[in-house]
C-alpha cells in the first residue's frame, strides 16, 4: 500500500484570465480537485473538492451565473488573499 499526504493550507496554482463581470482569473488543480477564483474585488478564494467536470461548466459559459447557482455554499472554501 502507499499512502500519500498531501499537507496544506492552499494549493498554489496557476489561473487563467477569463471574461466575466465576477472574476478576473480562475484556476483548477486536478490533484486535489480545487478550484481558484480571483475575484474583481481583488479576493482570490479556493473552493475545496470541486469535480472537473463542474469547472469545466463554469467556465464553458457564465462564470458569475454558474458559481452563484452551483459553487457558492456548495464547497468548502478558503480565502488565499
Amino acid at each position: 500500500m502507499i499512502k500519500i499526504e498531501i499537507e496544506q493550507k492552499h494549493v498554489i496554482m496557476e489561473r487563467h484570465s477569463v471574461d466575466s463581470s465576477m472574476a478576473i482569473t480562475v484556476g483548477y488543480e486536478t490533484l486535489t480537485s480545487t478550484l481558484e477564483i480571483e475575484f474583481r474585488s481583488g479576493e482570490v478564494w479556493q473552493y475545496h473538492h470541486v469535480p472537473e467536470n463542474v469547472y469545466d461548466e463554469m467556465i464553458s459559459g457564465s462564470i458569475g451565473k454558474y458559481f452563484q447557482a452551483h459553487i457558492k455554499g456548495q464547497y468548502s472554501e478558503s480565502r488565499v488573499t
